[in-house]
């Protein structure tokens, strides 16, 4: 291991209420219950997420030093011995610089590696743009063979741990720390390729993913209160993607909002927009995510609010999507 003690002590009260802080004891319960269990990382093994599996399974680690795209390809030729492969990556690097090797190394031999893609989204906004992690949607959903899912909270994040093991080859699992509105009291059934259904409702449907599963429960209750009913949908399962879940709520609803804290271009919106696109379905659709543009820097609860990721503002797209309404 590296002399890295504690990566995230210049805001350790922020990391000690985060969903990606409170996952650190899944990750050691998950790998007391599996010896095959092995860690490898970039410098990032003593931090919250995997500190705790480290100081048990010291054996069972690999510090792979700052070289992202090395622990890459370690964990694809370590997955080939059998052994049940975990990578942890900052989110800004997991995916952007170490697209290569996800691609040849891990997917095009479908070894069952899982890349942890920790702060993602606006998560380490106040280290600077080049620490934003808003394309790996679109890059990691361009991949042949690999599976993207993305939790809504720690809970959903702890489930999807166990439920990874359903998926024969790689899997790619976005964590993007956001604590706002945690959507589930307890480890949700998580089914590889479909979404769960948080809230039910006939007037339109909000589909969201990361933190915007969490806006999107927060503004279906702020909506529901004004007499609207809003069906959520918690799009957990990026590839393979719920297709049925979403025709459905086209057809059901009529009026479809996607939430998401990534790019507009190449996320979840964009899937989404490919399924309504192929079965020509009719409905109002809106895609509310971060612009197209180079983001500024800061705190990611005030990012939040300058770039409208708050429960607040889904519900108003919502209003003016349904005022507009087939």
């Amino acid at each position: 291991m590296s002399g890295m003690s504690d990566p995230f002590s210049f805001n350790a009260g922020a990391v000690e209420s985060s969903y990606v802080g409170n996952l650190g004891e899944a990750f050691r319960r998950y790998g007391e219950q599996d010896e095959e269990v092995l860690l490898i990382s970039p410098d990032l093994g003593a931090g919250p997420v995997t500190g705790a599996f480290v100081q048990q399974f010291p054996e069972r680690f690999i510090d792979a030093g700052i070289a992202e795209c090395n622990a890459m390809s370690m964990a694809a030729g370590m997955a080939t011995y059998g052994y049940k492969v975990f990578v942890l990556q900052m989110g800004a690097f997991g995916a952007l610089k170490c697209a290569e090797q996800i691609r040849t190394d891990i997917a095009f031999s479908r070894v069952p590696v899982r890349i942890l893609s920790a702060w993602s989204g606006l998560a380490m906004g106040f280290f600077g743009t080049t620490h934003h992690a808003l394309e790996d949607i679109a890059i990691t959903r361009a991949i042949p063979g690999l599976t993207v899912l993305a939790p809504a909270d720690d809970n959903a994040a702890s489930a999807m741990l166990a439920a990874s093991e359903q998926v024969a080859g790689p899997v790619f699992i976005r964590l993007t720390d956001a604590n706002v509105n945690p959507v589930y009291d307890a480890p949700p059934e998580v089914r590889i390729g479909r979404f769960g259904r948080v809230r039910d409702g006939s007037d339109g449907t909000i589909i969201g993913t990361g933190l915007g599963a969490q806006l999107a429960v927060g503004a279906a209750d702020l909506l529901a209160a004004e007499g609207l009913s809003i069906r959520v949908l918690d799009a957990y399962s990026l590839k393979p993607l719920d297709e049925d879940a979403i025709v459905l709520a086209a057809r059901e609803t009529g009026a479809l909002l996607t939430v998401e804290e990534h790019l507009v271009t190449g996320g979840l919106g964009s899937a989404v927009g490919e399924v309504l696109a192929r079965n020509a379905l009719p409905t109002k659709f809106s895609i509310h995510g971060l612009p197209d543009e180079t983001l500024t820097v800061g705190m990611p609860d005030e990012l939040y609010v300058h770039y409208g990721l708050t429960i607040e503002e889904t519900a108003r797209r919502m209003r003016v999507l349904l005022a507009g309404k087939c």
